[in-house]
């Protein structure tokens, strides 16, 4: 098994909470997966109407909230453009926190997972401080500390508006007690230049997101030609290393799948292989965390189909410092048997 960049076990990293077992990006999602083992617990923020930082995978929220329910906010419903893409519903920055605590969570992907439908309409949409404020006391239960993970989504959208991620996150963090190096929390995006901004205004850990294909919206707005795999690039880590300390990185990228659905072989005739892209993080001086590991079959590669655990070691295998899972509980079987 290959060594990680520190030396130190994998971190475990909650995927919006426990999502596999309960709605994501709730209360009872987060404090399930500290209970399975996770080691930081990952929100997804946007901002409410009045600028408050809240969990939601997306700004259009009804996937996500019962807010097809709430005839009083009927009117509301709108067609916008985010990140290029035209999407059709209701939007987080439309309303106020008090508007959006009258609603409730529901599972995003009820066809996959039926059995967390039973939880829909018990939870509300937590606030940024709210999830703050279990982590630091499950810690304190528990005798073990659990970070926090943040990602800014759309964050150029939200500035455009004059609703900044990035503000409220450091002054929340700061005034919760996290500050330094050290502290454990990781602020993640998908653009770039937010995490340049960042990396100038505070010195906790910055990750830069890879997708597979396509690139950061930010390039896509100031017409910059590079792409993700781009990015992913021996050099282009070296200058990721310069503004962050890890890169979250969807997994294919590093063990790409065939056509089929199977990992593919970069060598013919030769078993699936990684790319170097563990190894030239590393030799930038960047952590490298794998997104997203689920245990249904339908997410799976064809080669472990019906054997997470099977996928887990491989990953494990090359060295990788971290993975982002619904099934934290798993993870954790795999890594600390």
């Amino acid at each position: 098994m290959s060594p990680t960049l520190t030396g130190k076990p994998p971190i475990i990293i909650a995927h919006r909470g426990a999502s596999g077992y309960r709605p994501e990006h709730t209360l009872a999602a987060y404090e399930l997966a500290i209970d399975l083992g996770a080691d930081f617990i990952e929100p997804d923020l946007v901002s409410t109407k009045d600028g408050v930082l809240i969990a939601r995978h997306e700004n259009e929220i009804s996937e996500t909230t019962d807010i097809v329910n709430h005839r009083e906010f009927a009117d509301r419903q709108t067609i916008k453009i985010i990140d290029g893409e035209t999407k059709k519903g209701w939007f987080t920055e439309d309303f106020t926190l008090a508007e959006l605590k009258t609603l409730r969570a529901k599972e995003r992907i009820p066809e996959m997972r039926s059995p967390n439908t039973r939880y829909d309409g018990l939870w509300e949409i937590p606030t940024l401080q709210e999830i703050i404020d279990l982590v630091k006391s499950k810690s304190a239960q528990i005798g073990r500390t659990i970070g926090i993970y943040p990602e800014t989504k759309h964050p150029s959208y939200f500035k455009s508006l004059g609703l900044s991620l990035e503000k409220p996150l450091l002054a929340t963090l700061k005034a919760t007690g996290y500050q330094g190096t050290d502290a454990p929390v990781f602020i993640q995006s998908f653009e770039v230049s937010n995490l340049k901004e960042l990396s100038r205004k505070t010195d906790l850990p910055l990750v830069q997101l890879l997708n597979e294909s396509g690139k950061p919206f930010d390039f896509v707005a100031s017409r910059d030609s590079r792409t993700y795999a781009d990015l992913a690039t021996a050099s282009g880590l070296r200058e990721i290393s310069k503004y962050a300390q890890a890169v979250g990185v969807n997994k294919n990228l590093i063990f790409p799948r065939d056509s089929a659905g199977k990992l593919r072989s970069l060598t013919a005739g030769v078993s699936p292989s990684p790319t170097f892209l563990v190894t030239n993080a590393h030799a930038a001086g960047l952590l490298i965390h794998a997104w997203t590991f689920r245990n249904e079959d339908s997410f799976l590669p064809l080669d472990f189909q019906g054997n997470p655990q099977g996928e887990y070691e491989l990953f494990f295998s090359l060295g990788i410092d971290g993975v982002f899972s619904d099934y934290p509980d798993t993870a954790k079987q795999v890594l600390r048997p």
